[in-house]
């Protein structure tokens, strides 16, 4: 235990972390090393226990077509495969109408829980009373939200099942473009009392009301957003290596059904969605966290665990991917984060239903591509040649070697041992 710790300064948390867990000099000298020189009381501010950054790489992709607007979008990941096959897939599909995207509905929901050894119609007797009196508690909270169109929109109770004598409200929001967890926790805290007051005040002595905690859902079933791409089969033919591009949509087609039917699939195949979606979130500053989240609970809510992606083919090639993308374009780290805020600018500055539109884009053109791969020539042939920078990082190649390995492997299978032995025989010369 380290006593006080959070109360410490920064070099007195690095004493007691190098005391406690053994840091060389050299080791404090490296967490030193990633500091800001500028901006660190920036980032400090953004978490607790602060020692150092941990850097990722921010690029972007450009020529992404979406309902005939082109942007160039940023991505935040550690893979750079993530990234080239964004922008392949984007490239791709810019030449054939591009991305069309519409949003279905952007409700999200908060939750008050409570015990209650009332009936199920004493509850819902209280719900007109409930409807009118929980909004005016929270007003000053909502008025600025309400004049953005935003606001609490319904609101019921639902019990929770194998839990004996608790009930939700489930109360309804829009957040306009406001991720809105602040917004959401803020109501539901000052609503809770109410709540509470209002069904004992109605109740009789043995019947009493107590909340347990009220608290938003990442679960967004009606925060959706819907994206496809078309064109016809013999257009596939670019990109379907040595089959024909009937037969390349014949084995797509495959995979998607598969991944529609068998869960050990369908998690993968959902995770090459999130690879694309997580990295756009965190460029903008968004929570990646509650995306995947919601995304990942989405995919289990029809009969078991399946793809997110639905194809349609006959003499046309259609696909599309519907899921839950509570994002915002206000807010939170949008704003406060330099880079976050520059990624929303070369995006051109879209409010939340245009950012969903886009990242639900990303994340579809990521899975066309690994699907395309798959089908084809493998995943790791591309993976790994984009791998091969890292691998020649970690042996310290040189310069020179680097141009020769990278040559070498120009046409041949990449792997950490092939790369390591091939360093070896050039050192030896």
């Amino acid at each position: 235990m380290i006593p006080g710790f959070s109360k410490l300064s920064r070099e007195e948390k690095m004493d007691a972390v190098s005391l406690h867990c053994g840091l060389d000099d050299a080791e404090r000298m490296l967490l030193n090393r990633f500091l800001h020189p500028t901006n660190q009381a920036v980032f400090d501010g953004f978490s607790e226990n602060t020692l150092s950054n941990y850097f990722l790489p921010y690029g972007v992709a450009p020529g992404f077509v979406v309902n005939g607007r082109e942007y160039v979008v940023p991505m935040v990941t550690e893979e750079s495969s993530v990234v080239a096959a964004a922008a392949k897939g984007a490239a791709f599909w810019a030449q054939r109408g591009g991305f069309q995207a519409q949003i279905l509905n952007t409700v999200k929901v908060g939750q008050i829980i409570f015990t209650y050894n009332g009936s199920d119609e004493e509850l819902r007797a209280c719900l007109p009373e409930l409807k009118i009196i929980l909004p005016r508690v929270t007003t000053a909270v909502t008025k600025a939200m309400q004049q953005r169109g935003g606001g609490i929109t319904g609101m019921n109770f639902f019990p929770i099942p194998g839990v004996e004598n608790t009930w939700q409200l489930r109360v309804e929001f829009q957040t306009v473009d406001s991720m809105g967890a602040n917004f959401i926790n803020s109501c539901l805290e000052l609503m809770a009392p109410e709540l509470c007051f209002i069904l004992n005040q109605k109740g009789d002595v043995n019947k009493v009301a107590e909340i347990s905690m009220s608290i938003l859902s990442n679960y967004t079933p009606d925060c959706l957003v819907e994206c496809s791409v078309e064109c016809d089969v013999e257009e596939l033919a670019g990109i379907a290596g040595n089959y024909s591009a009937g037969e390349f949509a014949q084995r797509f087609e495959q995979a998607v059904k598969v991944a529609q039917n068998d869960i050990y699939r369908a998690v993968t195949h959902n995770k090459g969605i999130l690879n694309g979606i997580d990295a756009v979130a965190l460029a903008t500053g968004n929570d990646f966290r509650a995306v995947e989240a919601g995304a990942h609970a989405y995919a289990a809510s029809h009969n078991g665990y399946r793809s997110l992606t639905e194809i349609s083919v006959n003499d046309r090639f259609h696909y599309t991917l519907r899921l839950p993308l509570a994002l915002g374009t206000v807010g939170g780290l949008t704003r406060n984060h330099p880079l976050a805020a520059l990624s929303l600018r070369i995006l051109q500055q879209p409010d939340a239903r245009q950012l969903m539109q886009i990242v639900a884009s990303v994340g579809l053109s990521n899975n066309f591509m690994a699907i395309s791969s798959l089908i084809t020539h493998g995943i790791q042939r591309g993976h790994m040649k984009l791998h091969l920078t890292n691998i020649l990082q970690t042996l310290q190649a040189t310069e020179n070697e680097k141009r020769v390995v990278l040559d070498y492997f120009q046409h041949r299978t990449v792997s950490f041992t092939a790369v390591k032995e091939f360093i070896g025989q050039l050192r030896s010369i």
